[in-house]
């Protein structure tokens, strides 16, 4: 089953462990070991990105699943093992053994899974297409969606987006400075990853800004009719919480 009955906007940030965070957006009293439990409650989705350095236990899984709250999705990046290579057409075991971990274990609190190139990596239309016909959609009777972030603008075309239409699997959506920035994504659903949060502002972005991105949410959800996923990456990184609760409260 899908992690949402009915589509939804959710607002998060990637990860939880982040000392900075720590008597700013976590209470200065609260154990470490209950970051997840707490952030689970002011946002209502995070991407785990440990799974793209190394693998996790299926125990980590399903001790991070119970300790979110029912309607939490977590997204989940794919690995480095599978993207960062010359030829993506032959990362199929690197991503049968990404899966083979236990990421299913999140169950009804899996979200879409992101894969992330390389800066350096071009398109290439036969090879990428191959790429996405390896990404699986379901693993155990737990329907999985994709996402690609693309970090090379020989991506731009609309061969790319073409392919990503035909396999239903999203781009990544930014106001990176320098990757692509695709206006829309092909697929049935959104994932925006936004990573230009500011020191100098209270909450990461001007009250503006927040504002014009709860109307592209609202835009890009098609009146309820997709899925959103609006994560607060990087940019000044402490104020990543901030942010993501001021979207959650325009929404």
């Amino acid at each position: 089953m899908q992690a949402a009955s009915h589509p939804r906007i959710r607002v998060g940030i990637g990860g939880w462990t982040y000392e900075p965070w720590r008597g700013t957006f976590y209470p200065a009293d609260l154990p470490q070991r209950r970051e997840l439990e707490y952030a689970s409650r002011k946002l209502t989705s995070i991407e785990i990105n440990g799974t793209y350095y190394g693998s996790q236990k299926p125990e980590s899984f399903r001790k991070w699943r119970d300790e979110a709250p029912d309607g939490f999705v977590f997204s989940v990046k794919g690995p480095r093992f599978a993207t960062n290579r010359r030829v993506l057409a032959e990362a199929g075991e690197s991503i049968d053994r990404f899966f083979a971990s236990g990421v299913t274990e999140l169950g009804d609190k899996l979200g879409p899974v992101n894969w992330q190139l390389p800066a350096t990596k071009r398109f290439d239309a036969a090879d990428f297409d191959a790429f996405l016909k390896l990404l699986p959609k379901e693993v155990g009777g737990v329907a999985l969606r994709h996402v690609v972030e693309l970090r090379h603008d020989s991506f731009m075309v609309p061969e790319c987006v073409d392919l990503l239409r035909a396999h239903d699997v999203a781009v990544v959506l930014t106001d990176h400075a320098t990757y692509p920035n695709f206006a829309e994504s092909p697929a049935s659903f959104i994932y925006a990853r936004l990573q230009q949060a500011s020191e100098d502002e209270a909450l990461g972005y001007s009250s503006d800004a927040l504002d014009g991105f709860a109307k592209r949410a609202e835009a890009w959800s098609d009146r309820g009719r997709r899925d959103v996923f609006i994560y607060m990456i990087n940019g000044f990184k402490p104020k990543a919480p901030a942010a993501a609760m001021a979207l959650i409260e325009r929404l």
